[in-house]
């Protein structure tokens, strides 16, 4: 007991925590007893000096806070809840003592009649506004407590509690009190009889709405407007008997307030309404559907819309849960009330050129989520109503917007997406149709008539369409037959020049591609024959424009239309047999005349474009099959049939001795396309074959394997990979490398053989007949290949580091555009083998610092190339099954910029220096500025000497990293302010043509010189400003008007 009543004085002394600590564990310990506490605060509880009766109280309630609720029995639990209230009535003991009781019933022991006495004096004796806010809380912490334990006892009390609480909680501002307080209200209103104090409890919620509150910066609490909101909505709608207060309120609300409010007070109806029930709705209904006429009518913004529309729909639904009905003969199954809503709506028909018209299209189509027999009527009444608007002499000028309100109602009754097959409806899980293509039943054919005869006019046509388009969507709406119908009446607007159609051919395109996913038959009996007779067997001349338009809006209009299976193979049937016959041979000088069917030399280029637009047709076509979430399953078939045809075509031009179209290097990369197409959507089954006849083609010389068994020449005469073979042959790499590149990595390859085979490549590319194309086809057949199949070529990629290295990269003895030619293959290598993370990467990398040591112009090039390596490219692409590791880029950057950094700052002045400089631009432009942002206090000054060098290319990459990181740099401690002067400097002087001839240099420039006033103090930079401006002033002389743009846009900065 002594050490009870030391630990009690020394709190008093000091109120240190840790002697309650030390009283709690005596007390769990046994070591004391509550009485024993009690009578140890004994003077202090009973002290007539308020501070120490508050303090005793207040020592009493933290014993209580801390020690385990459970261990408290009934008999002290009654007495300590009897001592606090008694405390209530005193001014100085309250808060301590309401603190003791937000603890206290938490117990399990809590007693059902001590409730009644604890309740019925903290309505007597707590004047909640003249306690502050922590005080406050401890009150609805108690009661709240109490609901959750106690419902039982506290429903015995009451009117009693009921209105006990709504005098307490009226007035409470706190948003920490009221997320409390609204959780108690739902509570009552839901479980108590609130019948005679409906006011009371409509006060103390609906005051609050709608909630404005913001909180302040920083807020330590995080209640945010949206937690009060959430949670006094269920308040507002937890009882009927609010619903002849809640409304009114609404509608003032909704009237008076900002669009903020508007959709929160849209929201709330939306969730009361239904609860209030239909007898309010049919009482207020006037005014709810004026106030919701006027936001769907004359909306303030989409969003107040749309709450509208949602508000409007749940208003019906309420209506048609009890309909009643009008006058006699009305069905009973619509509320009277709710017909007068549609009525109003289609009366807004009457002007449908106006925006009511349509508001009142997307009131009546929200119905159709509502019942079946309001949709129906709303429906059919708007249908009959459009269709006799339509066809009134004295509404042709409306009769565009009557179309428009029509497609709306279309695309209200179709599905989302996934077209249902004509005549086959879609069943519900209850084995019923769906309602929506009943609805069109007695107007479907005068909807369809009218549709049609709006494409007669230019001023309907495209509304026309869309309304054809949103009709066919409309489950099981539309018959094949009827499908048909729309395919004759649309199908004259294909092909014609799109001045004709008054711009329609999209929309028309659009419609009947979305007929031929159902009704492929009707496109290939009425639309296609008339597009393939456009096609002609021979090309037009050069100088015949009408004709070449008209094949390339033929190929353009196939193209679209062709995507389907059934419509595709036609597509390419026909199509390669124009091909076939573009390829007869140059006529010889022997033969005279040429034969019919024989190119002459001036028809030789308007072949090459007619097979180009051909080709580009058929690579289109492929593109959209392929590029969809799930490819078409017909595309892997034609590796075994378009690609031998294609490749047949290619391989002849190349060994014949005549000019052959196919020769041409143009078509080459387009057949290259498709291949790549093809290809990429097959299955490694297909791949495995594809892959074995290609290289014995290409390799072994029996090119009949990939050609399908059909070559005019003889095998022996095709052999591109011979170095001495002729310009026509090595071009056919393009398509060797357009088969590689998406090939699979599963795909069986003889690996004994491919190191071999790529260090043939490689000597390959070394030929002096080597072109540009030629060589960039090698490196991409080669880095894809290197990425997939990296740990089956050692070999070659040992000789590529020792041999190549030092016979050909390193070698300056040859010429400096032929080792050059080698740094880009060697890239390529390295750039597949860096992706994929593989450990021989760094090797190669490694050899191109020692060509930039060199400081030559090799050794830039190998600079430019650091940065090369990090930027992704179509080659090495997830889509092409290439293996990419996944912060390949961040890892590289690690390893390399230190390295360059540590460089560039050790060859000061140097040919060197600038070579390093270089690299730093290349790989920073290369690489996401995250990666280097936290380094640019170290990058600046480099960057910085960068700007004094004469490669134009490289000021333009320097620039571009300053303005990329600029907007990071706007504090104080940037280095930004350090290098203010030099920065303004220097762009000025980048920004003269006769200091930089360079366009891009200048206009880089000055666009960074204008974003510097946003990011550096004002007197930093206002030093400067006289300069700049009078600098500026010559800058508008600039001979490239895009220049001038940026020194005014500059100048305008500076001036301001």
């Amino acid at each position: 007991m002594e050490g009870l009543e030391r630990h009690v004085r020394s709190w008093f002394a000091s109120e240190k925590p840790a002697e309650i600590e030390h009283v709690i564990s005596a007390l769990s310990s046994g070591e004391c007893t509550l009485l024993d506490i009690v009578k140890a605060l004994g003077e202090y509880l009973t002290s007539e000096e308020d501070t120490l009766r508050t303090r005793g109280v207040q020592f009493l309630s933290l014993v209580i806070e801390g020690y385990p609720k459970e261990k408290l029995n009934r008999q002290a639990v009654h007495v300590l809840v009897t001592f606090y209230y008694t405390k209530l009535d005193d001014t100085e003991t309250i808060t301590p003592a309401l603190k003791g009781l937000s603890h206290l019933v938490q117990s399990p022991a809590l007693g059902s009649s001590d409730i009644p006495d604890l309740l019925n004096a903290m309505f007597t004796h707590v004047k909640m506004r003249v306690l502050v806010q922590s005080t406050r809380f401890f009150v609805f912490d108690t009661i709240d407590t109490l609901l959750k334990t106690h419902l039982d006892d506290l429903k015995a009390m009451g009117d009693q509690f009921v209105a006990g609480y709504a005098a307490l909680a009226s007035g409470e501002k706190d948003p920490r009190n009221l997320t409390v307080a609204f959780a108690i209200a739902r509570v009552v209103l839901a479980e108590f009889d609130i019948s005679k104090h409906v006011e009371d409890y409509f006060d103390i919620t609906f005051c609050y709405f709608p909630i404005t509150f913001r909180p302040p910066p920083n807020d330590p609490y995080g209640i945010s407007a949206d937690d009060l909101k959430s949670s006094l909505l269920p308040c507002l709608n937890a009882t009927p008997a609010f619903g002849r207060l809640g409304v009114p309120l609404f509608l003032e609300k909704l009237t008076a307030g900002s669009p903020v409010t508007k959709r929160d007070t849209l929201r709330a109806m939306s969730l009361c309404l239904p609860v209030y029930g239909p007898s309010v709705a049919r009482d207020l209904g006037p005014k709810i559907w004026s106030a919701l006429k006027l936001e769907i009518f004359e909306p303030v913004d989409a969003a107040t819309e749309k709450a509208a529309l949602d508000t409007l729909q749940a208003f019906v639904r309420v209506l048609q849960s009890n309909p009643v009905a009008g006058d006699e003969g009305q069905p009973a199954d619509m509320d009277d009330f709710v017909r007068t809503v549609c009525v109003d709506c289609l009366d807004a028909f009457g002007e449908p050129e106006k925006p009511q018209a349509r508001a009142g299209m997307k009131i009546l189509c929200s119905f159709l989520s509502i019942a079946q027999n309001l949709s129906s009527y709303a429906i059919t009444q708007a249908a009959e109503k459009l269709v006799t608007i339509f066809h009134d002499p004295m509404e042709v000028s409306n009769r565009a917007s009557v179309i428009v309100l029509l497609t709306d109602l279309l695309n209200s009754l179709a599905p989302p997406e996934n077209l249902p097959t004509p005549d086959k409806p879609v069943v519900t899980a209850s084995g019923s149709i769906p309602f929506s293509q009943d609805l069109l039943v007695s107007s479907k054919d005068a909807v369809l008539g009218l549709l049609t005869v709006g494409l007669n006019a230019p001023s309907t046509r495209v509304p026309s369409l869309h309304g054809l388009a949103a009709l066919i969507r409309v489950p099981s709406a539309v018959t094949k037959d009827e499908l048909g119908y729309i395919v004759l009446e649309v199908g004259e607007f294909v092909g014609k020049e799109p001045d004709d159609v008054e711009d329609a051919t999209s929309d028309v395109l659009s419609l009947l591609s979305s007929i031929a996913v159902v009704a492929p038959q009707h496109l290939a009996t009425h639309v296609l024959p008339p597009l393939f007779l456009a096609l002609p067997d021979r090309p037009p001349p050069r100088d015949a424009h009408p004709q070449r338009t008209a094949y390339w809006n033929a190929l353009g209009a196939l193209s679209q239309l062709c995507t389907q299976p059934e419509l595709f193979e036609t597509f390419v049937i026909r199509l390669t047999t124009k091909l076939d016959l573009l390829c007869s041979p140059l006529p010889s000088a022997s033969t005279n005349p040429p034969p019919a069917d024989i190119l002459n030399a001036e028809e030789m280029e308007p072949a090459a474009a007619y097979a180009h637009a051909i080709l580009t047709a058929l690579g289109n076509t492929l593109s959209a099959k392929v590029s969809k979430s799930r490819p078409d399953a017909d595309v892997p078939k034609y590796i075994n049939t378009l690609l031998p045809h294609l490749f047949r075509l290619c391989l002849e031009a190349a060994v014949a001795k005549d000019q052959r179209v196919f020769a041409d290097m143009r078509l080459l990369r387009v057949v290259a396309r498709i291949i790549r197409l093809v290809v990429e959507a097959s299955p490694t089954a297909s791949h495995n074959k594809f892959f074995s006849d290609l290289v014995s083609a290409y390799l072994d010389g029996q090119v009949k394997s990939i050609t399908g068994g059909d070559f005019t020449f003889s095998s022996e005469e095709f052999n591109p990979m011979n170095a001495g073979t002729s310009t026509r042959q090595r071009n056919t790499v393009v398509l060797y490398t357009a088969a590689h590149v998406p090939m699979r990595r599963d795909v069986s390859l003889d690996t004994t053989k491919l190191s071999g085979r790529l260090v043939d490549l490689v000597t390959w590319c070394r030929s002096d007949s080597c072109t540009t194309s030629q060589r960039e086809a090698a490196s991409h057949m080669l880095a894809s290949l290197v990425n997939k199949r990296a740990d089956n070529i050692g070999d070659f990629l040992n000789h590529q580091l020792d041999d190549y290295w030092s016979n050909v990269v390193y070698n300056h003895t040859i010429s400096a555009s032929d080792r050059r030619n080698a740094v880009a293959l060697w890239v390529s290598i390295a750039r597949a083998l860096l992706v994929r993370s593989h450990p021989s990467a760094m090797a190669f990398i490694d050899k191109l610092f020692i060509l930039i040591d060199d400081g030559d112009e090799v050794g830039r090039e190998a600079a430019h190339a650091l940065g090369t390596l990090a930027i992704k490219d179509e080659v090495l692409a997830k889509r092409n099954h290439a293996i990419l590791k996944v912060l390949y880029a961040q890892k590289y950057l690690d390893v390399v910029l230190p390295r360059i950094l540590e460089a560039v700052q050790n060859v000061t002045g140097s040919r060197r220096e600038a070579a390093y400089l270089v690299a730093l631009a290349s790989v920073l432009n290369a690489v996401p500025k995250a990666l280097y942002l936290p380094q640019m206090t170290k990058l600046m000054p480099l960057l910085i000497r960068g700007l004094d060098l004469e490669d134009p290319a490289l000021r333009v990459d320097i620039i571009n990293i300053l303005t990329n990181t600029v907007d990071a740099a706007s504090d104080e401690k940037s280095s930004l302010s350090a290098y203010a002067s030099t920065l303004v400097l220097v762009m000025l002087k980048n920004s003269m043509v006769a200091d930089m001839p360079d366009p891009r240099v200048r206009s880089a420039a000055l666009k960074y010189l204008a974003l510097l006033p946003g990011v550096i103090r004002y007197d930093v930079l206002h030093p400067y400003k006289a300069q700049v401006l009078k600098e500026l002033g010559k800058v508008l002389d600039d001979p490239r008007r895009a220049v001038r743009k940026e020194a005014v846009d500059a100048r305008y900065k500076y001036a301001g």
